[in-house]
C-alpha cells in the first residue's frame, strides 16, 4: 500500500493529524520502567497503546537508539516490528535525517526500508536529485525533504538569499520540478508563514511539521498554513509533550482535538 493511501485511511479512521515522536530518552522515563529487560521498547509500547486511536503517525528518531549502541537499536528493532504486527494500519516515520552521495544514499534506503521496514523517512535535499534517487525508488514510501527546520537558527543558512528568494523557497520550486509522486516535505511549525508559501507550491503533497509542543508554535496558525484543500495533508509532531506527560493518552487526545479545531 503507498503511503498516502495508508495515511489518509488513519487520518479519517482516527480523525487525527497527530504524529507522536518516539524520542525515548533513558533519563526521563519511569523508574518502574526503567527495571525491565528492554526498557525503552517498554516505555515505548506503553504510549503506543496508551495514544494508538489518536495519531496518525509514528516517528521514532533514530539518534535516541543509537545513542545506547546496540542496545538501543535493537530495542528500535522491537518498536518497529510491535508497530508493524499489531497496529500494521500506522503509518511509521524514520526521523533519520540522511543525506550523501548515491552510492551510501542506496545502503541508507536499504536500512531504512529493507530493515527498519519503514513507512517513510526523512532526508535533506541539498545533495540534489541523484542522492534522492535510491530512496524515491521506493515508490510505496514517503521521502519526507527537510526544506525549513524548526529550530531558532534554521534562518542563518536556509533563508539565506538565492537570486532574492531564500534558500529554502528556492530549493522547493527546483523539487517542485521533479516528477515523483512520493516525495514528501518538512517544514516546521515554529515558521507558519514559510509554512503556508511552501504548501502553496506543494498544494497536493504530504507534509510533515513539528514545533507545537516544546518548541511553542501556535497550533491555530501552524494548521491553518499547513493543511491542504481537504484539511488534511499533514503529520504535526509532538514527542517530549506528549510522551513524558503524566498522562501520554491525555496530552495526545489534547493535541489532536487542538489542531482538529483549526482544520
Amino acid at each position: 500500500m503507498k503511503f498516502t493511501q495508508k495515511f489518509n485511511n488513519i487520518v479519517n479512521k482516527n480523525n487525527s493529524l497527530l504524529c507522536v515522536g518516539l524520542d525515548t530518552d533513558l533519563e526521563k522515563i519511569p523508574k518502574r520502567i526503567l527495571k525491565k529487560k528492554n526498557p525503552i521498547f517498554e516505555f515505548n509500547k506503553e504510549i503506543i497503546d496508551a495514544t494508538h486511536d489518536l495519531v496518525c503517525s509514528y516517528k521514532p528518531n533514530i539518534a535516541f537508539y543509537e545513542a545506547y549502541g546496540i542496545d538501543g537499536l535493537g530495542q528500535l528493532k522491537l518498536t518497529m516490528q510491535y508497530l508493524q504486527k499489531k497496529y500494521p494500519e500506522i503509518p511509521t516515520i524514520l526521523d533519520a535525517k540522511r543525506a550523501d552521495i548515491p552510492n551510501t544514499a542506496r545502503m541508507y534506503a536499504k536500512a531504512a526500508f529493507d530493515f527498519w521496514k519503514a513507512d517513510a523517512i526523512t532526508v535533506f535535499p541539498t545533495l540534489g536529485l541523484d542522492s534522492l534517487l535510491p530512496f524515491l525508488e521506493y515508490r510505496d514510501k514517503l521521502i519526507i525533504l527537510l526544506l525549513k527546520t524548526s529550530n531558532p537558527d534554521s534562518p542563518t543558512f536556509q533563508n539565506f538569499s538565492i537570486n532574492r528568494k531564500p534558500y529554502y523557497l528556492a530549493m522547493a520550486n527546483i523539487i517542485k520540478t521533479w516528477k515523483y509522486e512520493n516525495i514528501g516535505i518538512f517544514v516546521g511549525s515554529t515558521y507558519p508563514n514559510e509554512l503556508k508559501r511552501v504548501r502553496d507550491i506543494f498544494p497536493d503533497h504530504t507534509f510533515l511539521s513539528a514545533g507545537i509542543g516544546h518548541q511553542n508554535a501556535t497550533i491555530a496558525k501552524a494548521v491553518k498554513s499547513g493543511i491542504n484543500k481537504q484539511k488534511k495533508g499533514v503529520m504535526f509532531n509532538v514527542s517530549r509533550h506528549v510522551i513524558y506527560s503524566d498522562s501520554p493518552r491525555k496530552e495526545a487526545s489534547k493535541f489532536r482535538d487542538n489542531i482538529n479545531k483549526y482544520r
